[in-house]
């Protein structure tokens, strides 16, 4: 019996709407998140076609070694991008 009134009092407390600055916070918050990783994921791929653009071009130009080289500058900055982008991911899903 004890077991039915705390779920049925739970219904009455979720159902009368006090829950609801929660679960909009919580809403607000996972949308931005979505939002913070999907950017991420963006510019992670617009940064891996750079890259293999440019070393294309620097393979082209310049030779293997300067499309290794091109390609491990860009590499660099692409990592360095996703780890900035990482951290705004994590600080909106706070």
């Amino acid at each position: 019996m004890r077991k039915a009134t705390l779920i049925a009092l739970l219904a009455c407390f979720l159902g009368s709407g006090a829950g609801a600055l929660h679960a909009d916070e919580g809403g607000r918050r996972a949308g931005e998140t979505v939002e913070e990783g999907a950017k991420t994921g963006g510019r992670a791929v617009r940064d891996g076609v750079l890259t293999f653009g440019r070393a294309t071009r620097a393979f082209f130009t310049g030779g293997p070694k300067a499309a290794r080289e091109t390609w491990n500058a860009n590499a660099r900055q692409t990592k360095e991008n996703a780890r900035v982008g990482g951290r705004a991911t994590r600080d909106a899903a706070e």
